[in-house]
């Protein structure tokens, strides 16, 4: 199930939206730096609950002030996909998350990758972002977060562990459901344009 997302538009390269989605594009960097050589964990929390906040913005914003470029529907992918890598390598560096949920994560995105270049050589740039693909984002990003702080000391500790393994599963799942959405798309579309 598709955004009803308006058509794209070739300009608009500079608006509120594609700058939410290079807000996020610069934040990964800080995200690793303060978790893994600053060990500070808690300011992490606070970058990843802003790449959220963007990562919800820069698509309703986008619709809401018709400033959907096709610069921002390359973008705001790139961005998720970017987060998506990152955030659960550096998690497993830290032993918060296992190896495991990395590599299953990973490979969701190398199963998609490879349908979509597929997809390209039919002629189609790509596919419409799915609620459902949107909604696992959105569940691993509050997911990790409470992860995160799940390993700080503290009482809340356990009760944050618990909330953030319920999202990251949730979202884990809805990852991969979108990537069987995803390849019946493809398949859709190069049968129809063999």
């Amino acid at each position: 199930m598709a955004d009803s997302t308006p058509a794209p538009t070739p300009s608009g390269v500079l608006t509120v939206p594609n700058a939410l989605s290079m807000l996020r594009l610069v934040l990964i960097p800080l995200f690793v730096w303060l978790v893994v050589f600053n060990d500070a964990p808690g300011w992490g929390v606070v970058v990843l609950a802003v790449a959220g906040v963007s990562d919800f913005l820069d698509g309703f914003l986008a619709r809401r002030w018709n400033q959907v470029s096709a610069f921002g529907t390359f973008l705001d992918p790139l961005a998720d996909r970017v987060t998506s890598v990152v955030v659960p390598v550096v998690l497993a560096l830290v032993h918060i998350i296992p190896w495991w949920l990395v590599v299953a994560l990973l490979a969701r995105d190398v199963v998609v990758f490879v349908a979509l270049a597929q997809l390209r050589r039919t002629g189609q740039l790509g596919l419409p972002v799915t609620f459902i693909g949107k909604a696992a984002t959105f569940a691993l990003l509050m997911g990790f977060p409470f992860l995160l702080l799940g390993g700080e000391p503290g009482g809340a500790a356990q009760w944050s562990t618990v909330v953030g393994w319920l999202f990251t599963v949730i979202g884990l799942g809805l990852y991969w459901w979108s990537a069987v959405v995803y390849l019946g798309q493809v398949r859709s579309l190069t049968r129809s344009n063999p």
